[in-house]
């Protein structure tokens, strides 16, 4: 090992001259060298051979660096004050896995590749959860210059070297040669960095075999929930829409474990994927709690117990959430225990209770806590019997619940109808006694009968007699019913009568009013009676534009129209032009009330132009200068309709409104005023 000391370079310098410093140099390199190497023991050296295509990387095979503040590089880790400081797992306390989910872990393996071997190796990392992964790898001829590929659960499923569901990296054949290569590491959750080795020419079957038994496993997993799903629908059994949740978020977790679901579901959306890794287990746990409690019937047999899950199963479930969403502590698997060990008790309860289906249910948990005693063994980094038996062996644990439960659903269901039969049995014995009361009753009525014959008898003699009179009753009321038919036919004539005078008289007045208008008698109140609105004042300029048929388009002359979607407007059918019932009047394009502008033309008219501006503008309140304005507009139509020649002193005032010079303007306004 070279030590770099500025003071060790200066008693070499001075040792040139002098013996005594020679040997105080030799003396203090002993001293800074035995203690690093004492330190720093390197991990073994794997060798690999085309004799064992697959090999497990045991502890010692690998030594591992822990970089508090993730700023270390690969220059960093590789020169000497660092290098000192890797640690070989084996014996050292150090579990293989992440302790601390806000460090970076450094792993370095030593491969010695077999001679004359010229296949591809490559390095799996078995637990898809790791956040970054950065593997560096020696460049080809060069023992310094490194390549490096970056990937993880926080990154694209595309950066992966490999389309596989775990991580894969590349060692390129290096035949006689020994290669150092380096793992950069880090997670936000405490995640397991065991490795395994496998030639290139036994990956593909090994990968292809995984593949087809998680294949098989989902199949089950799907068949169990179609098959249950149709015994839901059928039976209408609550417990098996239960059941296909517990199994379909059982489903969800497994595929956030074994990293399928983010390799075909959600590749591209490593948010997405550490998103339903947290959610999953918290899933699981509630859809398992209501599985169980509608299974055991714990609201009905053990209502105590059924309280206080839910209040375990509530709070686990808060502190789970909060875990994943803020702590990131590592250690939320423990959370688990508590609501898990309620719901087996809660089992065990049920199954003393009585329910002996029960029983199945507390196989299934075990078999399944059985498998999670290696998963968490794994997490906390104890080598408990792991291989790849016990890796998967929650898939299996998992599988055998859901036909255990399952087929306990049926026992259950079984149970309720053996019972529903023997009750069915006794009440039918029930039937039978009371069967024979009733025939003596039958007995007894026969003989009632006999007795209600004779009353009967009278009684229909008393009926005919009452009948009778009744008949009379109702022969008197109807003739009461004809008189009143004729006096209300007589009524009704004169309602007639009197609406019809009525309607006479509001056509008269109507017309006494117009006739004011005509004889200028009217102020603006009376004037609005006459025309209230916009909508009566639109009516009345229609029926003068087009009234009695006398319709003609302004574009293309034709002759014929239709209502369009403005109020009183109509649409040419030929050329679709739309005119407005101001169009070519006085009032287009009128910036206040159509009321009071039609108010103002009255006015003006009937005091041949004469009228005050100001005085126009105090009587319909509007401002000097646009009463002025529309004034203005108004006697310069009077002035036009004096010099056409069938102009007549003393004509109605509403032969201006329709000005042919508005008309002009009109039409080379005519964009305005057009629409389809």
């Amino acid at each position: 090992m070279f030590i770099n000391s500025p003071l060790v370079s200066h008693l070499q310098k001075v040792g040139g001259r002098h013996l005594l410093c020679r040997l105080a140099s030799v003396l203090l390199w002993l001293v800074l060298l035995l203690p690093a190497r004492a330190h720093a023991t390197p991990e073994d050296t794997l060798a690999v051979s085309p004799a064992h295509p697959a090999l497990y990387l045991e502890e010692n095979y690998y030594s591992m660096l822990e970089d508090p503040n993730g700023r270390l590089r690969l220059a960093d880790v590789q020169s000497p004050a660092w290098s000192r400081r890797f640690v070989v797992l084996r014996g050292s306390g150090h579990p293989p896995n992440i302790q601390h989910p806000q460090s970076t872990y450094w792993l370095r393996i030593t491969v010695r590749h077999a001679p004359a071997e010229n296949a591809a190796w490559y390095l799996e990392l078995y637990d898809s959860h790791i956040g970054q992964a950065v593997f560096f790898s020696p460049r080809p001829g060069s023992a310094t210059a490194y390549d490096s590929v970056t990937t993880g659960a926080s990154h694209s499923f595309a950066t992966r070297p490999h389309p596989y569901k775990n991580f894969l990296f590349d060692l390129p054949p290096r035949p006689g040669e020994t290669a150092t290569y380096y793992l950069r590491l880090h997670s936000d959750t405490r995640t397991s960095f065991r490795a395994m080795l496998h030639s290139g020419a036994g990956l593909i079957p090994e990968l292809s075999l995984q593949y087809w038994l998680l294949g098989i496993f989902y199949g089950i997993l799907f068949i169990m929930v179609l098959y249950n799903l149709i015994l839901f629908f059928f039976l209408k059994e609550r417990t098996y829409l239960y059941y296909v949740l517990y199994v379909l978020s059982g489903t969800l977790l497994f595929l956030t474990e074994d990293g399928l679901g983010f390799q075909y579901l959600w590749s591209a959306s490593p948010e997405l994927n550490h998103f339903v890794g947290a959610l999953a287990p918290v899933l699981l746990l509630l859809m398992f709690a209501t599985y169980a409690s509608g299974f055991l019937d714990t609201a009905s047999r053990l209502p105590a117990l059924h309280r206080l899950g839910k209040w375990v199963v509530g709070g686990s479930t808060a502190l789970l959430v909060l875990d994943a969403a803020v702590v990131h502590s590592g250690f939320s698997f423990w959370l688990y225990l508590l609501p898990y060990g309620l719901l087996y008790y809660a089992a065990f309860q049920a199954y003393r209770s009585g329910l002996r289906p029960a029983r199945y249910l507390l196989l299934a948990q075990a078999l399944v806590a059985t498998s999670l005693t290696f998963l968490i063994m794994r997490k906390l980094g104890i080598n408990f019997y792991s291989n790849v038996y016990t890796v998967y062996s929650l898939n299996a644990a998992f599988v055998v619940e859901v036909v255990i439960l399952s087929y306990a659903l049926g026992e259950k269901l079984k149970g309720l109808m053996d019972t529903a039969l023997l009750t069915q049995h006794r009440l039918l014995k029930q039937l039978r006694k009371k069967h024979q009361a009733q025939d003596r009753l039958v007995e007894q009525m026969r003989e009632n009968q006999a007795l209600k014959d004779q009353l009967n008898t009278e009684l229909e003699g008393l009926v005919a007699l009452r009948t009778t009179e009744l008949r009379q009753q109702n022969e008197t009321v109807a003739a009461q019913n004809r008189e009143l038919l004729q006096a209300n036919g007589l009524l009704a004539l004169q309602s007639a009568a009197i609406e019809k005078l009525n309607g006479d008289l509001s056509r008269d007045l109507h017309a006494e009013k117009a006739a004011r208008i005509e004889s200028k008698e009217v102020d603006f109140g009376e004037f609005s009676q006459i025309y209230p609105d916009k909508d009566a004042c639109l009516r009345y300029l229609a029926d003068l534009k087009w009234g009695h048929g006398h319709y003609q388009c302004r574009k293309c002359g034709h002759e014929k129209s239709c209502e369009a979607r403005e109020p009183h407007a109509r649409r040419c059918t030929r050329c679709r032009y739309v005119e407005s019932a101001t169009a070519g009047t006085l009032l287009q394009k009128c910036k206040f009330s159509i009321v009071k502008a039609l108010y103002a033309v009255f006015l003006l008219h009937a005091h041949k132009g004469s009228y005050s501006p100001s005085e126009l503008g105090r009587i319909l309140d509007l401002r000097q200068a646009t009463s002025w304005a529309f004034a203005q507009k108004v006697l310069q139509a009077l002035q036009r309709r004096r010099q056409v020649p069938d102009y007549e002193e003393g004509e109605p005032w509403t032969h201006v409104l329709l000005d042919a010079t508005a008309e002009v303007e009109m039409a080379e306004n005519e964009p305005a005023e057009t629409g389809k």
